[in-house]
């Protein structure tokens, strides 16, 4: 059995514990939106209870960070989050512009949620929720619905300016591309960080089995790298796609 059917087929202690507690009610609620589960038995697989564990995290930590902010004596917790806010709002004013600040929340929680679930498979016992394609196409279906309502919400009507062109002339043919470039959008966000991820963590756990000692810290390195550039990449274009729905220069 290959690496990648192990994660896919073994249970994970905490998908267990999930199982045991809200399997019934989990399934349930599937066959009730008509939804078959692949395991009646395992209604909740491994990278949903991953991202539920990941949520849980970032709430827990997000509470301990509120209870220790002090502007006296500020800890180094608090300088790590504050330097984390500062670089969200330096993409957000330097590229999103006027009225950026509105947007730092969602580009740190969005940050936040894809780095911990892009690290957390190099924990024993867990999986990185980001190495199975629902999850960045997850991500990538809320930064697409989210730019576009926020495009409609800041200019109303206007906004479809953005898909006609300048020249009515060929604005039929432009709509078209422009509908395929937007949602060419998603697949690029989705498959970019879903690859990343999902190749770090297969090269990480092969090194493991064949020479478990030494050589895999390289490549736990690299993957750590790896999973902060993709976080970048995901983040920046998520502030690209807001700077150009909130723009009325055409």
């Amino acid at each position: 059995m290959t690496t990648a059917l192990i994660l896919a087929s073994a249970q994970l202690p905490f998908t267990a514990f999930l199982n045991r507690v809200l399997g019934g009610p989990a399934t349930a609620l599937l066959h009730a939106l008509h939804i078959q589960p692949a395991d009646p038995a395992m209604p909740i697989n491994n990278f949903v209870a991953m991202q539920i564990l990941v949520v849980i995290f970032l709430v827990a930590m997000f509470a301990f960070v509120r209870s220790q902010l002090s502007v006296e004596d500020p800890g180094a917790v608090q300088h790590v989050f504050e330097g984390i806010y500062n670089f969200a709002g330096g993409l957000a004013h330097g590229i999103i512009g006027h009225g950026g600040e509105k947007y730092i929340g969602f580009l740190m929680a969005l940050g936040m949620f894809i780095l911990t679930s892009n690290l957390m498979g190099l924990i024993p016992g867990f999986v990185s929720p980001t190495a199975s394609p629902t999850v960045p196409l997850g991500c990538a279906l809320c930064t697409w619905f989210f730019y576009h309502y926020e495009g409609i919400k800041h200019q109303g009507w206007h906004y479809i300016k953005q898909f006609t062109g300048p020249v009515i002339a060929i604005a039929p043919l432009m709509i078209v591309i422009e509908i395929v470039s937007h949602c060419a959008r998603i697949l690029s966000l989705t498959v970019r960080l879903y690859a990343n991820i999902f190749a770090g963590d297969m090269v990480t756990l092969a090194f493991f089995s064949l020479i478990p000692i030494g050589v895999p810290i390289i490549f736990m390195a690299l993957h750590i790298g790896v999973s902060f550039i993709q976080t970048y990449i995901f983040v920046l274009l998520a502030s690209v796609y807001l700077g150009g729905a909130l723009s009325e220069e055409h």
